[in-house]
């Protein structure tokens, strides 16, 4: 798994940097994303295409911040990754953020599967990680 975590790490830094071609390196052409009810951009995305304009569009909304890995956790072909955001959106001067964590599946190396989730445990569940403990990777 180490390939794929290298992968999710140049992932997070290409968004850090705003590089939306970077992002996309590592996707598979039939990608699906699912980010949350609550988000300001629920729902599902499929493909690489429509995937990137949605990280386009979220990541847009940003003056200046990050998005930062802080923990990786593998159960199979299934990778929870802890993150810790904290932005100042533009047209405005308070910096917010928070942890949560993102989901990915890797098929053949490429990332087919990428969701979010506002609790770290919910992802947890969705990895069928019990002991996370037992399966991280700093």
């Amino acid at each position: 798994m180490s390939n794929e975590i290298e992968a999710l790490e140049q992932f997070f830094a290409a968004i850090n940097r705003n590089d939306m071609q970077a992002v996309t390196k590592d996707f598979d052409p039939q990608i699906v994303r699912i980010e949350p009810e609550g988000f300001p951009t629920a729902g599902a995305y499929r493909g690489i295409a429509e995937v990137q304009e949605h990280i386009t569009k979220g990541r847009g909304t940003w003056a200046e911040g990050t998005c930062q890995p802080e923990k990786f956790l593998v159960n199979g072909d299934k990778v929870v990754v802890y993150l810790y955001a904290w932005v100042r959106l533009k047209d405005s001067t308070d910096w917010s953020g928070g942890r949560f964590a993102d989901g990915f599946v890797f098929r053949n190396g490429k990332i087919t599967q990428y969701h979010t989730f506002w609790e770290r445990a919910d992802a947890l569940r969705w990895a069928g990680i019990d002991d996370e403990s037992a399966i991280g990777a700093a």
